[in-house]
């Protein structure tokens, strides 16, 4: 199943013609991609996004902060420039780490040569879930207990820190890998040990590569 921070990780991939696409390249094209991925932030919410413009408090910033914090702290799920600009730096977290994930296998070949500094991701990830709050208990008179989240907020990238925390400690982890192939650039979760590719077309392509250099070798 995928996850909110899995399918932004995705967002770079092969454009079967040798190089890398970028779903995100542009803020219209980023708004394209959370419009077909709301679902998934709702999961993370637990409610639908509020709203489709970023609040009018949202901070302007739109790189990492020192202290390892993504801006803007926006509490819509629009795309204007500055929260385009904050995605796709989360992204750059996610894929940071979803590298140390795979250690000691080779990263995704996309952006191997300048991932962000892991610790800097981790840190990033971190505060960007603790926007959306803790979590604390509720019993009203008469009723049954349950926890709810204080100080919750509707912040795409917050929901995109608490994914991340969710994949990163959960079981999927271990069945994260990036595809050798040779143009490919995807993470996948492996379905079972045998598998090395992330795709049937993948494996074809580079059984017909391995054999081409055995017949042209020397």
């Amino acid at each position: 199943m995928s996850t909110l921070a899995f399918a932004l990780a995705a967002t770079i991939k092969h454009d079967g013609r040798g190089g890398v696409a970028d779903l995100l390249a542009t803020p219209a094209e980023a708004a394209a991609w959370l419009a077909d991925h709301q679902h998934l932030v709702t999961e993370v919410l637990g409610r639908p996004p509020a709203g489709t413009e970023p609040a009018a408090d949202a901070i302007s910033g739109t790189k990492l902060a020192a202290g390892g914090e993504f801006l803007p702290e926006s509490r819509g799920v629009g795309m204007d420039e500055a929260l385009w600009r904050a995605l796709v730096e989360a992204r750059r977290a996610v894929r940071a780490l979803f590298a140390r994930a795979v250690a000691p296998g080779a990263p995704s070949k996309a952006d191997a040569d300048r991932l962000m500094d892991a610790d800097v991701a981790v840190r990033a990830v971190n505060r960007a879930a603790e926007r959306l709050g803790v979590r604390e208990l509720e019993w009203p008179a008469g009723g049954e207990p349950v926890l709810r989240w204080a100080g919750r907020t509707d912040d795409l990238i917050a929901a995109v820190g608490r994914s991340t925390i969710e994949f990163l400690t959960g079981p999927d982890r271990g069945r994260l890998r990036a595809c050798p192939a040779a143009r490919c650039v995807k993470y996948f979760l492996q379905d079972d040990p045998r598998q090395t590719w992330c795709s049937a077309s993948c494996g074809n392509r580079e059984r017909v590569n391995r054999h081409y250099r055995k017949r042209h070798a020397g």
